[in-house]
């Protein structure tokens, strides 16, 4: 497939009124944040602007639910996912529930054996052990059957998710979960351990705990939930901002032995603040890494132990098993690349499908998220199971495409499914398979065009180069944290000659540029081997250039994310 130019966005004038505002502010004027009080908010985001809990339907009904299990000493099961969000989930809550006396256990899923979601039979063997109550978190939504089935069984359900639920609710005893229809609260973004935080906050206050230990217990969980919520890829804006802004700052002084072990195996030294972007490509792989590889009963264990000795342990396994699913993923890409070798996509394939029944299920929603990256457009990419007849898999969109909404359109195809607009999971017949591969596509070409399939930069500002010195990277680190809903800052440096290109190691590229005869800046660029044709020495381009955050030694890095010959891209002009 040919690489289109990635289309470049540019951002719209700054009025006169506004030209003398800091760079922090043009780049939240050019997103659309441009009333004063909003503009303050966001760039001074403190735990006092975290919402009233009780603003979540249903919040009071879990709350007294959950405080007379404690008190009359009802068995209760907490019910989890194996990623991240779920994990996190249920350390929060059941580190909770413990300190408050109650008798709690907790389940999560085995990816390999059970699958996504609620099962019956877990409710079951719960019974027998006399549990009243079940709590779920990060799940839950969609388990309409399970509930009633509970129910059926004596037992009540909690359920507590984010995920976008169906068309009728679960008959639970508490259903809170902000994109319920009929939920006001404000923040609709939270992911599952931010509503989990939600709920222990609203119960914490519920057994009368004093306030300070309220707040100190609730900055302590801050520093699992913000992990939770970059691994969980919502927006880092409203209430996820200053979750994770306070959390990330949290990172710098972890008591808490098995993130002290997770932090040292990513390579973070004692003290050392990690960026959001480092949280989701060096922290949340590794706890990942036990549910898609192995047992994600591990992470819980490594948050849960006091054990120093053995929460090394766990961070060891837990970092051998992440170098188990990065070689499973290469091993799967590769086998997609050689699939498209032989069958090039076209502007006709709209949405792609890939299945295999070699192929390691967990691990297919990250190779479907690297498929996105080079193809812009939605993808599943599935594991075909011979004995059972089922494949099971996961999907990733892009922005104009709504893969849930996708997926309701031929619901009649899957066993299950479930999730959001960006990221979905299903079960469907091996058989069946084909099918949906031609009408997801079919459905994707009345949606997206050829000029969505290829990567658009959405810029904030134009600057010179002479602008992009140690203050603009002062003014842009106010933004941060970085990750979806508030990317890193993308600026056009227009009319720039390419000095230097030089290849470091297999994909890092060196490339130093100047602008009307002044200073020099290197910059860095990543997986730009196949392009360095277009950087030659006295090539003119237009770029587009993030600033990196700084690392242990302090200095900040331009990196390169595109660049278009000068003469082809006279149509980019700033407004």
């Amino acid at each position: 497939m040919t690489r289109r130019p990635a289309k470049w966005n540019f951002p719209p004038p700054l009025p006169e009124s506004l030209s003398r505002v800091s760079l922090a502010e043009r780049v939240l004027y050019a997103r659309g944040c441009r009333e004063a009080a909003d503009v303050h908010r966001f760039l001074n985001p403190r735990v006092e602007h975290m919402l009233d809990p009780m603003g979540l339907r249903d919040m009071d009904r879990a709350v007294e639910r959950l405080v007379r299990a404690i008190r009359d000493k009802e068995p209760i099961l907490l019910y989890g996912d194996y990623d991240v969000d779920g994990t996190v989930s249920v350390v929060v809550l059941k580190t909770t529930l413990t300190l408050a006396g109650a008798c709690v256990d907790f389940h999560i899923p085995h990816r390999l054996v059970e699958g996504y979601g609620m099962r019956p039979e877990v409710i079951d063997a719960a019974a027998e052990r006399g549990v009243k109550l079940v709590v779920s978190v990060d799940t839950g939504i969609r388990a309409r059957a399970v509930v009633e089935h509970a129910r059926e069984a004596g037992i009540d359900v909690i359920v507590t998710d984010h995920h976008l639920p169906e068309a009728e609710l679960p008959p639970a005893a508490a259903v809170v979960n902000p994109n319920r229809p009929d939920c006001t609260y404000p923040e609709k973004n939270l992911c599952g351990a931010g509503v989990t935080l939600k709920l222990v906050q609203a119960t914490m206050r519920a057994l009368g705990w004093p306030e300070e230990r309220v707040a100190k217990l609730l900055d302590s969980f801050l520093k699992l939930v913000a992990i939770a919520t970059v691994a969980d890829v919502v927006p880092l804006t409203g209430e996820n901002r200053v979750i994770v802004r306070r959390g990330l700052d949290g990172l710098t002084d972890v008591r808490n032995p098995g993130l002290r072990a997770l932090l040292k195996v990513a390579g973070f030294a004692p003290g050392e603040r990690p960026a959001a972007g480092q949280v989701a490509f060096r922290i949340a792989p590794r706890i990942n890494a036990a549910g898609r590889m192995d047992d994600a009963r591990n992470v819980i264990e490594l948050f849960l132990t006091t054990d120093p000795q053995r929460a090394a342990d766990i961070a060891g396994k837990l970092q051998d098993l992440n170098q188990d699913r990065r070689d499973t993923e290469s091993e799967i890409l590769r086998s997609i690349d050689e699939e498209c070798e032989r069958t090039p996509v076209t502007d006709f394939d709209c949405a792609l499908v890939f299945s295999n029944p070699d192929w390691h299920k967990g691990v297919v929603g990250i190779v479907a998220s690297r498929v996105v990256e080079r193809y812009h457009r939605p993808v599943f990419v599935l594991c075909e199971d011979a004995a059972t007849g089922l494949a099971v898999g996961s999907g990733r969109s892009v922005r104009s495409f709504h893969l849930l909404e996708a997926l309701e359109s031929m619901h009649e195809l899957f066993v299950k499914f479930g999730g959001h607009r960006q990221a979905a999971g299903l079960t469907i017949r091996n058989e069946a398979i084909p099918e949906f591969r031609r009408r997801l596509s079919e459905y994707a070409s009345r949606i997206l065009r050829p000029e969505d399939f290829c990567a658009t930069c959405e810029i904030d500002a134009v600057m010179t180069l002479a602008e992009l010195n140690e203050s603009a990277v002062r003014d842009v680190e106010r933004l941060a944290p970085f990750g979806f809903g508030n990317p890193a800052p993308l600026f056009a440096l227009m009319d720039v000659e390419v000095q230097a290109a030089n290849l470091r190691g297999e994909k890092m590229v060196n490339i130093a540029i100047r602008q009307n005869g002044g200073r020099t800046l290197i910059l860095t660029g990543w997986d730009w081997r196949e392009r360095l044709d277009e950087l030659r020495p006295g090539t003119r381009v237009n770029a587009t250039v993030a600033l990196e955050d700084r690392g242990r030694n302090g200095e900040w890095r331009a990196v390169l994310k595109d660049a278009q010959p000068v003469a082809a891209a006279a149509g980019l002009q700033s407004p």
